[in-house]
């Protein structure tokens, strides 16, 4: 899944009015920042095979230590807690590691069974969990745009811009993430696991993008639930 992370960090920004939008794209995408790096250094594994399923040509072979549930909960809880101790806000810990344990959830829908739940050498490693919504193009498009198109309504319910940067960046990015989606639904298959690898580092870009994007934003909320704790 692609806009649906992105859509659930989206709606969370009225629950952690003191973490900005780019640390809530940060914590959805938290496995996925941390997959391209142990991909590179061969720890975990992925091959090209077009047709594995009806929407990625990804197959995902190995991927316990980014992806495995037990280890996404560790993962969420040490962003929260960072995340708590540079922002602050009562809620910033919860939040912050519901949303990286969303990213599992939200890929345990789409993908075919291949998400592991522990991480070897723990018993149960061989396990693999997955809905296989990716089995099904227009399902998945309906799913991930539905689901993007209600993120992007909270989240303008819940903020509003300060000046025109407050709109422009934030519009932007939402048109961004729409191209991109479109180029992995519809584009040709990527030329290398290496290309897949260097493209998903990307995703630091989109945080820096929304985190300027929610500076020039302000939460509606912010003055009554938004003080440090």
């Amino acid at each position: 899944m692609f806009l649906g992370h992105f859509a659930v960090a989206l709606a969370a920004r009225r629950a952690a009015p003191t973490a900005s939008l780019g640390w809530l794209f940060a914590a959805c995408q938290l496995p996925d920042l941390i997959w391209p790096l142990l991909l590179l250094a061969g720890a975990e594994r992925a091959r090209i095979v077009p047709g594995d399923t009806a929407f990625t040509p990804l197959a995902f072979d190995h991927y316990p230590w980014s992806h495995s549930l037990l280890l996404v909960a560790g993962w969420g809880l040490l962003a929260g807690l960072i995340a708590r101790a540079r922002v602050g806000g009562r809620r910033t810990l919860g939040v912050m590691t519901a949303l990286v344990v969303s990213h599992w959830v939200l890929d345990w829908v789409t993908h075919r069974p291949d998400l592991p739940v522990v991480p070897p050498p723990l018993p149960g490693s061989a396990g693999r969990a997955g809905l296989g919504l990716w089995n099904s193009e227009p399902a998945t498009l309906l799913v991930e745009l539905s689901l993007f198109a209600l993120g992007v309504w909270l989240y303008v319910r819940d903020t509003r811009a300060q000046d025109r940067t407050g709109r422009m960046a934030f519009w932007s990015l939402i048109g961004f993430l729409l191209v991109i989606h479109a180029g992995n639904a519809f584009g040709p298959p990527p030329p290398s696991m290496t290309a897949v690898a260097f493209g998903g580092m990307a995703i630091w870009l989109l945080i820096w993008w929304a985190a300027w994007a929610d500076a020039h934003r302000q939460v509606a909320t912010a003055e009554r639930d938004g003080a440090p704790a």
